[in-house]
């Protein structure tokens, strides 16, 4: 972009007090845009739209493909005949509540998007 012509070479500055600017920023960082892009789109009329519940869907998908990983590690362990002991299927009964657990949190935070 450096070698680049650029057709934007007007500035107009702003005052703000350092709250203010780093709220701007904030938000310009939630529609993954420099904060001197946000502003100008702003001023010329364009809503953005906020990326920060893509991301979260995005992180969302990454922690059930995990656990889907994770349930098919489990349920091999279990083919393997390791969960005989009593000890062992207490561990097992544990992780199965952790991971129902986490699923339910995963389906919440999708119906709140």
């Amino acid at each position: 972009m450096g070698s680049e012509k650029r057709r934007r070479e007007k500035v107009i500055q702003v005052r703000c007090t350092e709250d203010e600017k780093q709220q701007l920023k904030a938000n310009a960082l939630a529609v993954s845009k420099p904060a001197g892009r946000y502003l100008r789109e702003l001023g010329l009329g364009f809503r953005p739209k906020s990326t920060l519940d893509a991301q979260t869907i995005l992180q969302l998908v990454k922690v059930a493909g995990d656990q889907g990983r994770l349930g098919g590690l489990l349920k091999w362990w279990l083919s393997m005949n390791y969960g005989d002991t009593p000890k062992v299927k207490g561990q097992i009964e544990r992780l199965l509540k952790r991971l129902e657990e986490t699923q339910d949190q995963i389906e919440e935070i999708v119906q709140r998007l």
